[in-house]
């Protein structure tokens, strides 16, 4: 497969990356001219030399490191990247961008959720049931089973940008038995940092909405004093019970602009 000279050659590899990570036999991509280019393009020949490196057998072994270089490859990509997987990689969160087609942005949250759009910069999407197929034969969107559009108004409250924030950072925590939560960690102010580099990719006129109830009096609140556990909110989430695994709370942020539209969503299960 030749990889382009331009922002798709990342795009492909990164696809490629992914499907062997998803256990797919495919052979080593070939690089075009010009791909060792300077700037991000120089992430090609570099990610290429590293698969190389890796041996194809054991396929369990080689699928947890093809994972890992992926990993790496996407936090080199862009720092937008790299603060995603610094912030949200080790939780059980769903984090993914969709364009805005619709002038209820209702529509473009759902197209994030049920996966039926791609990120419009190529960025990374965090997604732990990506590949639960079982589960998504039941439920489409698992884990997500969201309201209809109608009903958004009533789940959703509108949330400045700083409590925005607040609210990304405490998505770091878990939702049961945190033994160190955000605002008692030594690393706070990264993890804030952080969870404000993602929101700025929205810019200053992006709008923000949470499902979570204490906004509805106070768009507002401090997230962090109260952890995600002391966090209440509407369900976004499915009642299902599948594989062995029950949806007991959820807590999530919608980014908006005109042309983007950003889900970030935390789900405690047990």
């Amino acid at each position: 497969m030749p990889l382009p000279d331009d922002r798709s050659a990342l795009d492909m590899l990164d696809a490629h990356l992914e499907a062997l990570w998803d256990g797919r036999d495919l052979p080593l991509p070939e690089v075009a001219p010009g791909c060792a280019a300077d700037g991000a393009r120089e992430l090609v020949p570099w990610a290429l030399d590293q698969l190389r490196s890796i041996p194809r057998e054991p396929k369990d072994v080689f699928g947890r490191r093809v994972g890992s270089l992926l990993a790496e490859f996407r936090s080199r990509r862009c720092p937008w990247n790299a603060a995603a997987l610094r912030l949200l990689d080790d939780t059980y969160t769903f984090a993914a961008t969709g364009p805005r087609r619709h002038e209820h942005w209702a529509h473009d949250a759902l197209a994030v959720m049920h996966r039926a759009v791609p990120d419009p910069r190529g960025w990374v999407r965090l997604d732990p049931d990506r590949r639960n197929a079982d589960a998504r034969r039941t439920v489409p969107a698992y884990p997500f089973d969201p309201p209809a559009v109608a009903e958004f108004p009533d789940r959703l409250y509108r949330l400045e940008a700083d409590a925005a924030v607040g609210l990304l950072a405490v998505m770091t925590e878990e939702w049961q038995s945190e033994p160190a939560p955000v605002r008692s960690r030594p690393d706070r102010d990264a993890v804030l940092a952080d969870a404000r580099a993602l929101l700025n990719r929205y810019g200053s006129e992006g709008s923000y909405w949470t499902n979570a109830i204490a906004a509805a009096s106070n768009p507002a609140p401090d997230f962090l004093t109260a952890g995600l556990h002391g966090t209440r909110s509407h369900g976004f989430r499915t009642s299902a019970y599948l594989n062995g695994i029950d949806l007991f709370e959820d807590l999530g942020l919608i980014a908006v602009t005109g042309d983007e539209v950003g889900v970030f969503w935390s789900f405690g299960a047990y």
